[in-house]
């Protein structure tokens, strides 16, 4: 790992920060041919795990490079606390120029100076901007009070907008005007956190004919995955199956050339080559996987999430990194990539270009106050069963006790078979590893397992 770091250039570089929403790790290559040019360019991290498979505290982890309830942000509605260190914070008191365009989850009105962000266009000020620029209304979406097939798109149809008139469009405007005016000034750190291809997989009318949903796969279920499907995806047939594939990889497709006109504009600008790049998204998504489409669970298509950084002479070009990695890493890389001359008081992250590969990866979903740890081939899930879920995705047995899921990633990849039965001291071993985590990294000390695993914002 050592050779993809070389001697950083005495001037201080910009960072443009790219994020998506919902964007898989396995949904990449044809579907997304600006940003596998970025990866050639740069260096990939192919096997990036997210901390939480949720918005809001996987966002706030990347941020601040703390666990999700080490920050204190471990449910989707959960505001991030305005004391907290941020990545931001640290560029704006070395002199940048920061700001940020888009989705966040702060879950507070935007206000200009929010979390170290100078100015802070996120998602309530893009929507009111974006709908007074538009004459006709975006057809209403209500996730879990219309049916699945309706509020996941099955039909895949377009928006009622040409590319121009979208949403994550007006908002690339914005971030392109406020960047023409402001880099030459002082250095620029800018966040541009579009929201496809979350659900209902957005997309324009010139894409409607991407992706015939009669040539789209639908993943195969697994013989034990029949109790745990939430209630709400069990109505969809096969083709609605299709359509909701088809319609995000579609959105997949309008995201990627988005940001790859992000990434044109920095080179019309002759800032490229001076400019720190990150694209990731928040965590990955699932579909028809183990019948869910949906992440909010630790089966790797909700948990792989893509993970590429660019720096011209300073990493290295055309490179895979191949273990996993942990986006709690990604702020503490950017800071010393950018040689920023403060850090951040407390991380739980480590330089993925200088420190070694993880033993083990670590991320939890506290809503149904459950945790995953990935230790060489094995992958563990520990849930409580205590908890019913409020966040849309009640199964027949909303609380069914403990339950510990043990796959041999190896020898099952898809993660069908539950093997812990098999593997008691193994189990126990993860388990404890698991606890010791939480133990290390939690503001509240001694309690046991279940305790930590219960979603309480402190810290």
């Amino acid at each position: 790992m050592y050779d993809l770091y070389q001697q950083m250039a005495p001037s201080k570089p910009n960072l443009l920060f790219l994020i998506a929403d919902d964007h898989a790790g396995y949904v990449m290559g044809r579907h997304t041919p600006n940003l596998e040019r970025l990866a050639t360019q740069g260096t990939r991290f192919a096997n990036n795990i997210c901390n939480s498979p949720v918005c809001t505290p996987s966002r706030q982890s990347i941020l601040t490079g703390l666990y999700p309830h080490a920050v204190g942000v471990t449910t989707l509605k959960t505001p991030l606390s305005e004391t907290k260190p941020t990545l931001a914070k640290l560029l704006q008191n070395d002199g940048y120029q920061t700001a940020t365009f888009g989705k966040m989850h702060f879950n507070a009105p935007g206000k200009d100076g929010m979390h170290g962000f100078s100015h802070a266009m996120t998602e309530d000020r893009i929507n009111r901007g974006w709908q007074q620029s538009v004459t006709r209304p975006r057809p209403p979406w209500r996730p879990f009070r219309d049916p699945a097939s309706q509020w996941l798109n099955s039909a895949k149809q377009a928006l009622p907008y040409n590319d121009e008139e979208m949403r994550s469009s007006w908002q690339l405007t914005q971030a392109k005007r406020w960047l023409d005016t402001n880099h030459k000034n002082a250095p620029f750190a800018m966040w541009f956190s579009i929201q496809e291809p979350h659900s209902p997989f957005d997309f324009p009318t010139e894409d409607q004919q991407l992706y015939d949903p009669r040539r789209v796969k639908v993943p195969k279920v697994g013989p034990e995955d029949a109790w745990q499907i939430p209630n709400i995806f069990r109505s969809l047939n096969t083709e609605q199956k299709q359509g909701i594939i088809a319609a995000y990889y579609t959105s997949a497709h309008y995201l990627d050339r988005t940001m790859g006109r992000m990434l044109a504009h920095l080179d019309q600008l002759n800032l490229a080559e001076n400019t720190l790049v990150v694209y990731m998204a928040d965590h990955g998504y699932s579909l028809g996987h183990h019948g869910r489409f949906e992440k909010h669970c630790f089966y790797q298509p909700a948990m792989h999430v893509p993970l590429i950084f660019r720096f011209p002479g300073k990493i290295a070009t055309n490179k895979t990194v191949r273990h996993y990695t942990e986006s709690v890493d990604v702020a503490t890389t950017i800071s010393r990539l950018l040689n920023l001359k403060d850090r951040l008081p407390v991380t739980h992250g480590r330089d993925l270009f200088t420190a070694p590969a993880r033993d083990e990866i670590f991320s939890v979903y506290l809503e149904n106050e459950e945790a995953c740890l990935l230790w060489d081939r094995w992958k563990l899930i520990y849930t409580t069963g205590q908890r019913k879920r409020d966040d849309g995705y009640l199964t027949d047995n909303p609380t069914p006790g403990k339950i510990v899921r043990l796959y041999d990633r190896k020898q099952d990849p898809d993660e069908f078979t539950n093997v812990a039965s098999k593997h008691p001291a193994l189990v126990q071993t993860l388990t404890h590893k698991l606890e010791q985590k939480f133990l290390a990294t939690h503001p509240e000390p001694g309690l046991t397992l279940d305790a930590y695993l219960r979603p309480r914002d402190v810290g």
